[in-house]
């Protein structure tokens, strides 16, 4: 789409994010409770802005897209994880997700990681089914993980090689 961009975050998104993020929530794709107020900060020293991927269409932020590092240990550093993605239902279907996820392989490329890796709910098929089209394989599963609404949801583990 043309008028689709994907862009580094500022600390100038902090509002619009954590607004989008709130509008979105959903227990298909959080084991979090519902954010209520007072809301926390959307950018925090662990997940500062230089760790998100903004999409905008039309000039309006639609969605984003948190990278960083699944352990703190250097060990580990070549792996970054997904810890986030979120599109705003008037931009599903845009493509919005899946221009988030390719620049999100392109900046983990740049910053010199090996894999890229994410965790979904087994219940979540729209965002699995869209992970596997971009390369994404399960590496493992958690049975019964999380308990969300009474029902048991597995915790899904994917990644691939950059």
């Amino acid at each position: 789409m043309s008028d689709l961009r994907i862009r580094l975050a500022t600390s100038d998104d902090e509002d619009v994010l954590g607004r989008l993020d709130r509008a979105i929530w959903s227990p298909l794709h959080s084991v979090q409770p519902r954010p209520e107020p007072p809301y926390d900060p959307f950018f925090t020293e662990r997940v500062p802005p230089s760790g998100h991927l903004v999409a905008e269409l039309g000039g309006a932020v639609v969605g984003y897209l948190r990278l960083g590092f699944s352990t703190p240990l250097a060990c580990n550093t070549h792996v970054l994880q997904i810890r986030g993605l979120a599109v705003a239902d008037e931009a599903r279907g845009t493509g919005a997700g899946r221009a988030l996820l390719r620049a999100a392989q392109e900046e983990a490329r740049r910053r010199g990681a090996r894999r890229l890796t994410l965790r979904v709910l087994g219940h979540n098929t729209p965002a699995r089914r869209l992970y596997k089209s971009e390369g994404f394989t399960v590496e493992g599963i958690l049975p019964e993980e999380f308990l969300l609404d009474g029902k048991y949801v597995d915790d899904v583990f994917m990644g691939m090689f950059l």
